[in-house]
């Protein structure tokens, strides 16, 4: 992920003629380092905006660009200013993901259309790994069909989702633009806001781009951190991923394949059978995400000094610390809440993978302690999120919550253990982590019948009242 979190400008396209098109992109002053993350330069030999470099805003856009490409470089960038879609240009964010996915990861391997071959493999794989599941879990499978996706593919299907996560943070930034000035400027400065909600839309949809198409190189499947990314039903695998993954493991590319569609087909049996999951992961995230002030004395000092000719100005504000969690008991307690849904989730899919996986996989402990160190350590996914929207979204009790699932199943077995699921209030807290074994031992109340007690009363006609046809009014029978 580049450094500057949101950069302005946009990744070179993929070269479609294979080693004719990177030589013919670097002369073209693409291909560039990390330094530059984006690749453009200035006009070989050109004066005027073209010669700034990356200090120049126009140049880091244009400079690299012939003259041929010049007008559809501006009408890219009219379509920019004008955007008034919301918060994010989406739609610049899905373009720069793809484009970012085309240029491949740092190891040179380029994104690829997934074969037969490949296809078939991860359908086999989530085939038998939903098979060994139903021993180790009563939720029954929530797999309809099982994909094999391309990188490319993977940011088409799981953009919804980022959408959902990441509009809240957006949001406000927007409305700070315009809450800074004072109320009677705001209608004359009317087109000067537009603008700059344009160009945050833009800088938010060039980081995200950047963000997905970076993560895209290293998932291997739709719930790698946690969140049904990916449609409802549909357990995926990015076989060219699955294999990275593996490379210098010294385990059979078969059992990591199969241990990774383990994961993927239990989080998939949880999202599609505990149907209160997903709004309560999602509603956790934007709890938080709704806590996080946006700095207006810096952003008041970037409106008071706004320089239509300067954008990096927006740029420079949106990166140098502008979002700052409130300190506050409500913030807390949304950062506690998130943190422990995560915890239980991931928890829980650790302890019924290795459970199902343990007998069958000589390779299962390794594979677990990778996995759980990958998660635990803070891996792209994290640094994805704390860029986009100031939170960490690792689940840092994940030992914990996978020991209380455990216990929980010798104390209660595997359908005591999943009941839990039956409602939310029935879940452990963060204080319960703490003490596993008290939590294991408490006797909890089956919320199952009691939303069962209040849906029949609910649907139960009134006996004590009458429709007017019967009685001509509609009030309370007497009591005779």
């Amino acid at each position: 992920m580049s450094d500057t979190p949101f950069g302005f400008g946009l990744p070179p396209e993929e070269p479609d003629d294979g080693d004719e098109g990177k030589q013919k992109d670097q002369q073209s002053g693409g291909g560039q380092g990390p330094a530059n993350p984006f690749g453009f330069g200035g006009l070989p030999g050109a004066g005027g905006f073209g010669a700034g470099g990356a200090d120049n805003p126009l140049a880091a856009m244009f400079g690299s660009l012939n003259p041929t490409d010049l007008g559809a470089a501006f009408q890219q960038l009219g379509q920019m200013l004008s955007f008034e879609g919301g918060p994010v240009n989406w739609d610049m964010a899905k373009q720069i993901a793809r484009q970012t996915v085309a240029q491949g990861t740092p190891d040179g391997v380029k994104d690829a259309s997934v074969g037969p071959a490949e296809r078939s493999a991860v359908e086999e794989a989530v085939r038998l790994a939903d098979l060994w599941l139903d021993d180790a879990t009563s939720l029954p499978s929530g797999s309809g069909s099982a994909l094999a996706w391309s990188r490319a593919e993977w940011v088409e299907a799981t953009l919804p989702a980022w959408k959902e996560l990441v509009d809240p943070v957006a949001e406000r930034v927007g409305a700070a633009m315009g809450d800074v000035l004072p109320e009677e400027m705001q209608a004359m400065a009317g087109p000067l806001i537009g603008m700059m909600r344009s160009m945050g839309g833009a800088m938010f949809g060039t980081q995200i781009g950047q963000a997905v198409g970076v993560l895209a190189g290293e998932v291997v499947g739709s719930t790698d951190i946690g969140l049904p990314l990916g449609p409802a039903g549909k357990a995926a695998l990015l076989p060219a991923n699955v294999e990275a993954f593996g490379k210098d493991l010294g385990v059979p590319k078969e059992e990591v394949r199969l241990y990774l569609a383990l994961r993927e087909a239990a989080h998939q049996r949880l999202f599609a059978h505990v149907p209160w999951l997903r709004s309560h992961l999602f509603g956790a995230v934007d709890g938080y995400a709704r806590g996080i002030k946006v700095d207006t004395a810096k952003l008041e000092d970037v409106v008071g000094q706004f320089d239509p000719q300067n954008p990096e100005q927006l740029q420079d504000a949106l990166q140098q610390g502008m979002f700052q969690p409130e300190d506050t008991p409500q913030q807390k307690a949304a950062l506690a809440r998130l943190e422990t849904a995560l915890a239980l989730v991931e928890g829980w899919v650790d302890a019924v993978v290795h459970a199902a996986a343990k007998p069958r996989l000589t390779s299962a402990d390794a594979l677990r302690e990778t996995l759980r160190r990958r998660r635990a350590s803070g891996g792209p996914a994290e640094q994805t999120f704390a860029t986009l929207i100031g939170l960490e979204l690792r689940p840092r009790r994940l030992r914990d919550a996978s020991r209380l699932w455990a216990s929980l199943t010798d104390a209660r077995g595997v359908d005591g253990r999943d009941g839990l699921w039956a409602h939310p209030d029935m879940l452990p807290t963060a204080t319960d982590l703490d003490d596993p074994d008290g939590f294991v031992h408490r006797e909890h109340m089956d919320f199952s019948e009691l939303d069962k007690m209040l849906g029949e009363a609910a649907d139960k006609p009134d006996l004590h009242k009458k429709t007017d046809g019967e009685t001509g009014r509609g009030k309370d029978e007497e009591t005779e």
